[in-house]
């Protein structure tokens, strides 16, 4: 594990993730449930909807989660800067707690809002730590 220890931010953050789609994935449920829809089933597409909102806020972050673990993954395994995978790791995670937040209480529009922003920002890091990951492999 002293391989690994340099990194310590960006696997608690990599766990954490899972722990946070773990719990969103029940809660989505119950929303959904509660509204009458049947397992399996996407509420309709209407962000002025909670139950909606909701399966979106899981849905996003399910989408994302196996770029972030892989970017997380190769960035480590190649070696690359440990204080810039932490920093990057850390800001995905902190993005997505944010964007969880905004999608569920349904804050700006659904495109081309702070929604939007804090998707990119995740999006970015994982593209750079995924370039951090080539560099220290290549360089």
């Amino acid at each position: 594990m002293e391989a690994f220890a340099d990194y310590s931010h960006a696997i608690v953050s990599v766990a954490l993730m899972v722990v946070f789609g773990l719990v969103l994935s029940p809660l989505s449920a119950v929303k959904k449930t509660g509204a009458g829809l049947a397992p399996g089933c996407e509420p309709d597409a209407d962000y002025g909807s909670s139950v909606y909102r909701w399966h979106r806020t899981y849905v996003n972050l399910a989408e994302t989660m196996g770029f972030f673990v892989g970017a997380v993954g190769v960035a480590i395994l190649a070696g690359a800067n440990p204080f810039w995978v932490n920093l990057l790791a850390s800001l995905f995670f902190v993005s997505r707690l944010v964007l969880a937040f905004v999608h569920i209480k349904g804050i700006g529009k659904p495109d081309m809002s702070a929604r939007s922003f804090l998707y990119v920002a995740g999006w970015l890091a994982c593209i750079i730590l995924c370039l951090m990951a080539v560099l220290a492999v290549l360089g």
